[in-house]
């Protein structure tokens, strides 16, 4: 199949806010493809490369659309393919140059629109709308078969693209022999967002309330004495975790799955902000695990248990998954947990979370089944937000549905000696209002501009809302927000009436960022 016409489907689904038209692109484009195609297809249009990482960061790829791109398209998938192998596979002296060779000649053969797609993938930066539920739908509807059924084969195999090959090669049939299998890791379930406790019982009724721990989000698979470790996204971390391990291994219990998070604790039990965890994952030589185990140890916990002994878990009710890993594990392994249907003691237990040094508490309806790769709506997420006072000092053209507009915001805090200090960027929590809004204003506001970014004057100070301050050798201050949101533009301020960088380092060395282990 040619790239146009994959990048075709591509932008009419960008094109469009209706799910509906966009199911319809989707199935339509995958109509009559051979298996080898459906892959591609299905991969590429939920922004992933069959290779996986290929070794090219936004730099590499943002230099190679600058090549002219072609009058008209020649480019065939699998070629695009081959060259996405080519890359990976150039290591060693000299492969960063020839790694941007074979991308110069890749994005020299495209036309325009076929160059922004190709950057939107290698970036991990699409944003055409074309997510798994859509594509799940997509493929149902090509394939003749039910929605729920790929949904559901997609969870247990943890591979959207496995479930549409099972789909097309063998309908239904195929999409009901997938089932829980130990080391076979399912994607995690996720969880929408209440503003406080009150709000989440209003929704749920009675919930079981855990504390919810800003650790690595960790799946675990024992089978007698092995045991496996996957992170959140599906990496294996078993090596980087053996503390994890061990305290698999020492339960009584024969085979079982498990989810939880897994974190570091300061001497007094308190966590140490995320960063800090995080270094603990990524090393691959086990000198470096055995040393970082003895400096900074790792304490798992467990909040839900989908196996047990050979029996499935995920379509029983919450509660019942509980009671099972009550059963099974030790206190010191469960997070801390309530069952309630008062307000009062939901608000207790948050602030017990807050108190201890966690970033909120989650509230579960008892009746949920586990939705793996999912946001269901018996999950909701209870995090406070905090919020600065920043200075916008530059914004990025939006992409997709956003095209035309004034979308990603630069963000700094006032330093009192002079000049503003980035802390990062954000495109999230802007109505399509407030978008057109921007547009205008910081066109007003243009010093000058690039291909991508309009520099303006720091004179509109905006309102984020942020869930932590972590640091980041990116940006000169040492600083980047986590989770950064508009929450209101404050046109009422003036640049001098910002944040400072030194009120951000405060509240940074409050939450434990001044002192690493």
């Amino acid at each position: 199949m040619r790239l146009e016409t994959l990048v075709a489907t591509w932008s009419a689904v960008k094109a469009t806010r209706s799910r509906n038209a966009k199911i319809a692109a989707l199935a339509e484009l995958l109509d009559g493809r051979g298996l080898t195609e459906i892959d591609r297809i299905v991969a590429w249009l939920s922004g992933e490369l069959l290779q996986g990482k290929i070794g090219v960061g936004y730099a590499g790829a943002h230099a190679a659309s600058k090549t002219e791109a072609a009058p008209s398209s020649t480019l065939a998938m699998d070629q695009v393919d081959a060259v996405f192998t080519a890359v990976q596979a150039t290591v060693g002296k000299g492969s960063k140059a020839k790694k941007a060779g074979l991308l110069a000649t890749l994005f020299g053969d495209a036309t325009p629109e076929e160059q922004r797609f190709l950057m939107g993938l290698l970036t991990g930066e699409l944003r055409q709308g074309a997510l798994a539920g859509v594509m799940a739908e997509g493929i149902a509807r090509a394939a003749g078969v039910p929605g729920a059924s790929v949904r559901r084969a997609a969870m247990l195999s943890g591979d959207l693209r496995a479930a549409a090959r099972a789909a097309f090669d063998g309908g239904e049939h195929a999409l009901t022999a997938f089932r829980v299998t130990l080391f076979a890791p399912l994607q995690p379930m996720l969880a929408h967002t209440a503003e406080t406790p009150g709000e989440a019982l209003e929704r749920l009724g009675e919930a079981v309330l855990d504390f919810k721990l800003d650790g690595a989000r960790i799946q675990v698979h024992k089978d007698g004495e092995r045991v496996r470790v996957w992170s959140r996204a599906l990496r294996e971390v078993t090596g980087a975790v053996p503390e994890v391990v061990a305290a698999a291994r020492s339960l009584a219990v024969d085979s079982a799955i498990l989810d939880g998070e897994v974190l570091a604790l300061t001497p007094d039990g308190r966590p140490h902000p995320f960063q800090t965890t995080m270094r603990r994952f990524g090393r691959k030589r086990q000198d470096r695990v055995a040393a970082l185990k003895d400096s900074l140890p790792l304490t798992p916990f467990f909040f839900d248990m989908l196996y047990l002994n050979g029996q499935e878990l995920i379509d029983a009710d919450g509660l019942a998954r509980a009671e099972a890993m009550a059963g099974a594990l030790p206190d010191g392994l469960i997070v801390p947990r309530e069952v309630t249907s008062s307000v009062d003691a939901a608000d207790r237990f948050l602030e017990q979370a807050l108190e201890g040094g966690h970033e909120g508490i989650m509230a579960k309806s008892p009746g949920a089944a586990y939705l793996a790769g999912s946001r269901g709506k018996g999950w909701l997420k209870i995090k406070p937000a905090h919020t600065l006072d920043l200075v916008v000092l530059a914004v990025d053209w939006g992409s997709g549905r956003r095209k035309g507009w004034l979308s990603n915001l630069h963000l700094g805090a006032r330093d009192p000696a002079g000049g503003f200090v980035m802390l990062g960027k954000t495109f999230k929590g802007m109505s399509d209002e407030l978008l057109a809004w921007q547009t205008r204003r910081f066109q007003e506001l243009e010093t000058h501009r690039t291909e991508w970014t309009v520099h303006v004057r720091p004179e509109q100070v905006v309102e984020i809302a942020f869930n932590e301050i972590q640091t980041s050798p990116r940006y000169p201050g040492g600083l980047a927000l986590r989770f950064a949101r508009v929450k209101r533009y404050r046109s009422d301020k003036d640049a001098q009436d910002a944040d400072t960088i030194e009120t951000v380092r405060g509240i940074h060395q409050a939450r434990g960022g001044g002192s690493q282990p």
